[in-house]
């Protein structure tokens, strides 16, 4: 077999697996929220585990792509996975909240970089085609991660511990490390310009202030009070600040010329759009199962395996068609349109919907998302020089990071803003504990909240179909 495929068919997939480690662990806290807020007493902070990761994964995946066009894959990839392991066995020895969000934010650092890296290493590996099918396969493993992350968490924290969801990483971390160093050879590459650390910071920083001026205002803050404003004055700052450095940096962390070709801008307005709506999904359903409809930990986990089902057979099923035809403009459109209407049923979810037509809504979901999620890398892949194809796919991965981190803070605030303080100091347990009159009441209070948080999901998704609408239908090389 020559060397090129070999490195196709071995390298890309176990980066693949590496992957796998990073996009778990956004979700995995889902269906142990509720019992880390009650052992941990933070209920207020329950959407930062989540957001945390996010906000930092989402900073750090910039610099990872740009580092590694300018030095190369191989040695960033690795020292991202120890980043990530060392990240989460701090997370399992937390002893607080605080503690606990801090560690995540330092896991999130390396799980941006796999994240990143992983989607770079494919596009330099193969084909536009062959891209397809390898993005067909992560976008399958993302999906597949980020359903599973709920029910492994779920599992581990009814019948183990909430901390083994960080422990397990650290073997899986030890093997994924060992298998890199073993089998991934990628070619190395030297750049005579100096990092953009200014830019950087400031796109750190702009990131951070969206994050808390979503998160903060309304809830925490009133919107007119001195620390929202002065957040929201600081991200139009950062952001201008950052728009003027990147124009004049040699190597420029996030290159802006990429925005001016809509087949670059649009894939990543649209990721996100979806990343918010799926990070919502799958964070607020298993809150939704438990807390709402009295599923124990674990089912509520399980109860999430029909949307996996659906993200693996659409994912793979059209990275396939894409690598044999070449068209994936329609699919995408096609694909968060059905998500869309999943999104405005789940809104529609109350005490009285039954297992069935929870599962059916997740299916269909699970079927729409799956057809769009890959092939948004592969529009940015396809259509950006090689020279920036770190930096393209980074913007891709950052973009995730917004819509993980800026999206769920913005529905985190919608739920805690619909839920008396009272009842969100209530863990699972206690709520079944409660007398029948009392628990009812409880459970609808907690059904109104989180439906409101659904709300957001059917406009974003239909907003990302239109958007996509406007991409041009580029049709991809043959394989060589």
């Amino acid at each position: 077999m020559p060397r090129d495929r070999y490195l196709i068919r071995y390298g890309g997939s176990r980066a693949g697996s590496v992957m796998f480690l990073a996009a778990i662990d956004q979700t995995v806290v889902a269906t142990a929220m509720p019992t880390i807020v009650g052992e941990l007493h933070g209920i207020e902070s329950l959407s930062w585990l989540v957001t945390a990761f996010a906000l930092t994964s989402g900073i750090a995946t910039p610099l990872y792509g740009k580092l590694s066009d300018m030095y190369g894959r191989r040695n960033l990839y690795l020292s991202a996975i120890v980043v990530f392991v060392i990240g989460s066995a701090l997370c399992g020895v937390a002893q607080s909240m605080g503690q606990l969000i801090a560690f995540r934010a330092f896991q999130g650092i390396g799980a941006g970089g796999l994240m990143v890296l992983t989607m770079t290493i494919a596009g330099d590996l193969a084909t536009p085609r062959e891209r397809a099918r390898f993005q067909g396969i992560f976008g399958a493993v993302f999906g597949v991660a980020s359903i599973a992350g709920p029910i492994i968490g779920g599992y581990l924290t009814e019948h183990v511990s909430w901390r083994w969801i960080f422990y397990i990483n650290l073997p899986l971390g030890a093997v994924a490390l060992a298998v890199a160093v073993a089998v991934l050879k990628l070619p190395r590459r030297t750049s005579p310009h100096r990092i953009d650390w200014l830019g950087a910071a400031l796109i750190s920083g702009l990131l951070t202030c969206l994050t808390l001026f979503a998160s903060w205002g309304g809830t925490v803050y009133a919107w007119s009070s001195p620390v929202v404003v002065g957040l929201g004055a600081g991200a139009v700052l950062l952001a201008v600040l950052f728009t003027l450095v990147e124009r004049n940096a040699a190597e420029p962390v996030l290159p802006l010329r990429l925005f001016r070709d809509r087949s670059f801008a649009i894939p990543v307005a649209a990721v996100v759009l979806m990343a918010t709506a799926l990070m919502g999904a799958a964070t607020f359903l298993p809150v939704f199962l438990q807390l709402a409809t009295g599923a124990s930990v674990a089912d509520s986990g399980l109860l999430l395996l029909p949307m996996m089902a659906g993200m693996i057979v659409s994912s793979t099923l059209v990275g396939q068609l894409v690598h044999r035809f070449g068209w994936y403009k329609w699919f995408m459109v096609a694909g968060a349109a059905i998500a869309a209407g999943s999104g405005f049923l789940f809104s529609t979810m109350d005490l009285g919907t039954s297992a069935f037509v929870s599962s059916a809504y997740m299916v269909l979901f699970g079927l729409g998302f799956g057809m769009v999620a890959q092939n948004l890398v592969l529009a940015v892949q396809t259509t950006t020089p090689e020279a920036d194809r770190g930096a393209a796919t980074s913007a891709v991965t950052f973009a995730r990071g917004v819509g993980g981190a800026v999206g769920v803070a913005v529905l985190g605030g919608v739920f805690s803003g619909r839920l008396a303080l009272g009842q969100a100091a209530l863990t699972p347990e206690a709520i079944q504990a409660l007398p029948e009159a009392a628990r009812h009441a409880t459970q609808l209070a907690f059904s109104h909240a989180i439906g409101g948080v659904f709300a957001w999901v059917g406009p974003m998704m239909l907003l990302g179909a239109a958007l996509l609408a406007f991409l041009r239908n580029v049709r991809l090389t043959h394989p060589v």
